[in-house]
């Protein structure tokens, strides 16, 4: 075993966790270091150094020391990684802050931080922590060697992802993503009409999208025609993006001027409508090292735009600048999204042709390199994210050729875009598949051998396992490859809906953070885990069904196929099942009668898709179990009065009373600022009368909202009189009685009691002793009778054996009959 090793002595407790676990390994091996090194491949002084702890040792000796005591690799990487992070004499300082990131530069620096806190892993292990599609290793290589940034949300999550980053901080990198890049969060194209060619408009802007862009560089000219896919807009203002950045106003080509000040308009277009900084404008236009009078010169392109464009498109705003109603088709960008969006559709109901036919309309969008001639490192990105979209769109379509047996057509095509960009491997694959189809066996096999050598020189990796696989299947002729059938015709295929269900989320939604970041990250985590089931529960007026709206409207990007949502306070599950199933796209007449059937085709028609479900006012968890997915793709929502204890792999999370701080903002929002702040005491005091419960807020905002005449004074002194409080607390279908009512009800005959009982208690923190003390009982019955009201919804747990009764269910209490 040789000498005795040195005390460990560090101030990073993860590395001495880490070095403690190497020691134990090696001692459980009964290896000496001399023989450790010849298992390992490596210098005995390189393990011995590694299990010291004076510093952090390389992720690369550390996993050659695991794999040499035969422990767990993956064991020695978490330690590892957790030893890594701690530790501050890392060069970077530890891991990034994803608040502080304020531009592409810094993005590309705070990814690049990650990977090398992850240890460097290589590509193609980053591909597969990633999941199945999210992050090709090309893409991984390129965003390491920081050449581009992750195109969209889903690449973003994936490489975060493969760089072990704990899922509860991508909503702050998320965040971060799209401030460096000028980007909103996507929503649903705007529906047009039947061959219209117009963009999505959000905020009185078209939006401009990130995309991608292929083609022979072009240069700025201003003096071209309109385009042919702008004809059939209207004759008011219109700018590309994908080419070179060019304006017109009906049939007249409008100066876009310098080159710098094209980067201005294609910038703030980029923004989608939200103002810019100029600090933000600056660092796009001209990077880390601006001129001395870079400000002088934005505000000099600025106003040269204003000119150009029409009046009030480009507004200055906050020390910034931002371009606003523009109207439908006025931007090339958008109008391709739409047409990407509307062929991702078509597609998901068996209609190919017409698929194929929007994005080729699509495609003809671009005239050459997007935002050609434009300087700057912000436009640069977005090119890099440009060409990255439109690859994935002739992808897309190449796929569809395939299926729809135009291979031999496909292969010229292949051919050329596999040869400018050869580490794309979906495109090798397509090009491998149309060879085989056109009966060139040889050449196909060729192309796998030329795609293995090439991956092999360029990044050291083999080609992954679906390139791998149809290798496989060619030289075996498997008959599944042969070339398809012809295409259905769009009107005998089966109908594939996706349902949009859920409802408008709160437009005066308050708070609730730290609770909404929790559900986004546990929901955002379907596909890679088992099915999350985030059970959300709380008393009655606590705001459950707007944040799970809320949440539900945030994730959904995650849920591509859908968002189902039921309220479960008026359907039983099987008229649930019934509606869910028709939303589904299943026919009326094909729906069976019985529960147990309509769950098992609703199970079986959501197999293979992502779906979310919300299940609204759930009364118990018996009501659920029909109600949940098989397919680990989908994500369940759940909110209810009682705790799910009972729903198995349920997350319970529990949403109690508001803070008085967000209580006060949520009152303030409804009210008004210049009324809360004259009389800010008042306001006070409503809301902790209100006990902080949302509901109750809200029925008393919206109450003196609607009366002028009436200060916070007024409103306060009426609700001093707490016999007569829940009355003051109603404004139209806002009342907070009618929800302990409903929970009163369901309580039985000892509760009930236990209840009033309870609420008439001078103390309304309740003890386990002392409320076994008032019902006249043992500690353990009456704690179940605690745990049973809280369950309903009527006590607050307040810790360990401790319980609080609400204010507002203690008024309900004391105006019932006396026990």
């Amino acid at each position: 075993m040789g000498r005795k090793e040195n005390p460990i002595v560090s101030s990073n407790r993860e590395l001495v966790a880490l070095a403690q676990w190497l020691r134990d390994q090696r001692s459980a091996s009964g290896h000496s270091y001399a023989q450790l090194a010849v298992l390992a491949g490596c210098h005995a002084t390189t393990l011995q150094r590694a299990a010291s702890a004076r510093a952090v040792p390389s992720a690369r000796s550390v996993r050659a020391y695991a794999r040499a005591c035969g422990a767990s690799e993956k064991k020695a990487m978490e330690l590892w990684l957790r030893a890594r992070r701690r530790d501050v004499r890392t060069p970077g300082g530890g891991s990034p802050d994803p608040l502080g990131i304020d531009g592409v530069e810094a993005l590309r620096a705070g990814l690049r931080r990650l990977y090398e806190l992850a240890g460097r892993p290589p590509v193609r292990e980053m591909e597969e922590r990633a999941g199945t599609g999210r992050l090709p290793h090309s893409t991984a290589h390129r965003i390491v060697g920081g050449r581009t940034v992750p195109r969209d949300i889903h690449q973003l999550a994936g490489f975060l992802t493969a760089c072990s980053v704990a899922a509860a901080e991508h909503p702050l990198w998320i965040d971060a993503w799209r401030r460096a890049l000028g980007r909103v969060a996507p929503s649903p194209p705007a529906p047009r009409t039947a061959g219209a060619v117009g963009p999505v408009v959000r905020g009185g802007v078209a939006v401009a999208v990130a995309g991608a862009g292929y083609g022979p560089a072009g240069g700025a000219a201003c003096d071209r025609p309109v385009p042919q896919q702008f004809t059939r807009a209207s004759a008011g203002l219109r700018l590309a993006l994908l080419g070179p950045v060019r304006a017109w106003r009906g049939e007249e080509v409008l100066a876009t001027g310098s080159p710098q000040q094209r980067a201005l308009l294609a910038a703030l277009l980029l923004r989608e409508g939200r103002t810019a900084t100029a600090a933000e404008l600056i660092d796009a236009l001209w990077g880390p090292e601006p001129p001395s009078q870079a400000l002088a010169a934005l505000r000099t392109y600025a106003s040269r735009l204003r000119k150009v464009l029409d009046p009030g498109v480009l507004v200055s705003e906050s020390g910034g600048y931002a371009i606003r109603g523009l109207g439908e088709g006025a931007l090339d960008l958008a109008q391709a999204q739409d047409l990407g969006a509307e062929a991702e559709k078509a597609r998901g109901t068996g209609d190919l042709t017409r698929a194929r036919a929007l994005l080729n309309e699509a495609l003809d969008l671009w005239d050459g390199e997007p935002l050609a001639g434009v300087p700057g490192p912000y436009a640069e990105t977005q090119r890099v994210r440009l060409e990255e979209w439109r690859l994935g769109l002739l992808e897309s379509r190449l796929d569809m050729d395939l299926e729809q047996g135009c291979h031999a057509e496909a292969v010229s095509e292949l051919t050329a875009l596999t040869a400018a960009h050869p580490l794309r491997e979906r495109l090798r694959e397509l090009l491998m598949l149309a060879l085989y189809r056109s009966g060139r066996q040889a050449e196909a096999l060729a192309v796998y051998a030329d795609t293995r050598r090439l991956l092999a020189e360029e990044l050291g990796v083999d080609p992954r396992s679906g390139l791998r696989e149809l290798q496989q299947r060619i030289l075996r002729a498997d008959p599944a490859l042969h070339e398809p059938g012809p295409p259905r015709p769009a009107e005998h295929t089966e109908v594939r809906v996706r349902p949009a269900q859920l409802p408008v989320c709160v437009a005066d939604f308050t708070g609730r953070t730290e609770v909404t970041a929790r559900l986004v990250s546990l929901l955002s985590a379907a596909g890679r885990t088992d099915m999350p089931v985030a059970a959300l529960w709380g008393t009655g007026g606590a705001g459950k069904s707007a944040l799970a709206v809320r949440v539900g409207q945030a994730v959904r990007r995650f849920f591509p196929d859908g968002q189902l949502y039921v309220d479960l306070r008026q359907e039983e599950p099987a008229g649930a099942l019934g509606a869910a199933l028709r939303a589904l796209g299943v026919a009326g007449r094909d729906v069976p009668d019985g529960l147990a059937e309509r769950s098992a085709l609703y199970r079986s028609v959501l197999d293979g898709r992502r779906v979310l479900v919300v299940a609204d006012h759930a009364r118990d968890a018996a009501q659920v179990r029909w109600l949940l997915p098989a397919f680990a793709g989908c994500g369940v929502l759940v909110t209810s009065r009682r705790r799910m204890l009972d729903l198995a792999g349920a997350r319970l999370v529990e949403l109690d009373a508001m803070s008085p701080q967000e209580a006060l903002a949520l009152f303030t929002r409804i009210v008004g600022e210049r009324r809360v702040a004259a009389e800010r005491e008042a306001a006070r005091y409503v809301v902790a009368a209100c006990g902080f419960l949302p509901l109750a807020v809200r029925a008393a905002a919206c109450r003196l909202a609607a009366r002028p005449a009436w200060t916070v004074a007024t409103l306060a002194g009426r609700l001093a009189d707490e016999s007569g409080r829940l009355a003051e607390l109603e404004a139209g279908d806002l009342a907070v009685r009618p929800v302990f009512e409903h929970c009163y009800t369901g309580l039985d005959g000892e509760q009930a009691r236990a209840f009033r009982v309870l609420s008439g208690s001078a103390d309304p923190f309740l003890s386990v002793p002392a409320a076994a003390g008032l019902l006249g009982c043992g500690p353990q019955r009456a704690e179940d009778t605690l745990e049973g009201l809280v369950d309903a919804g009527l006590l607050i747990p307040m810790g360990p054996a401790h319980y609080q009764v609400h204010v507002l269910a203690r008024l309900f209490a004391l105006s019932l009959p006396a026990p």
